[in-house]
């Protein structure tokens, strides 16, 4: 089974913490692929894959500029994604609690709108805490694969 990061992100901490789950948790699958959605639209989910979301929050709880025109597509293409196992790794600001993990928490409305089945909850990181988060983002993915491959297997 394929994992593929759907990177958003503004400041790259989002792709730092694609890339360190890429290189930690390439035993537990046989391919990751992280990719950027800049440019990239709702057809990126026509793959028979597992996906992972990972996106920052921006501005007043929006998502980030680069993944606008996918965010946009599955409003303006909708498509049926019932196929589309996903889960959501969202980075924030807990002291911006009014918005906090929002750009995570709208593709997985969006997503969830379109049929997608999320696999376990969706995981935040609070930038406030002062953890770093490629490594709980690493340890938390690597149990959610688990968790997300027994699911898809046992489909």
């Amino acid at each position: 089974m394929k994992l593929k990061i759907l990177v958003g992100t503004m400041t790259s901490t989002a792709e730092y913490v694609a890339q360190a789950i890429q290189m930690d948790c390439a035993d537990l699958v046989d391919e990751i692929e992280v990719v950027l959605m800049d440019g990239i639209d709702i057809g990126v989910f026509a793959e028979d894959a597992l996906y992972l979301i990972c996106t920052s929050t921006y501005g007043s709880g929006d998502v980030p500029d680069n993944s606008r025109a996918l965010y946009e597509s599955m409003d303006s293409q909708p498509k049926s994604l019932g196929h589309v196992r996903y889960g959501v790794l969202a980075l924030g600001d807990r002291t911006y609690l009014q918005t906090f993990c929002f750009g995570g928490k709208k593709f997985d409305e969006r997503l969830q709108g379109l049929g997608a089945q999320r696999v376990g909850e969706v995981w935040c990181h609070d930038a406030s805490a002062g953890t770093m988060p490629e490594t709980e983002g690493t340890a938390w993915c690597r149990e959610w694969l688990v968790q997300a491959l027994q699911t898809v297997q046992s489909e």
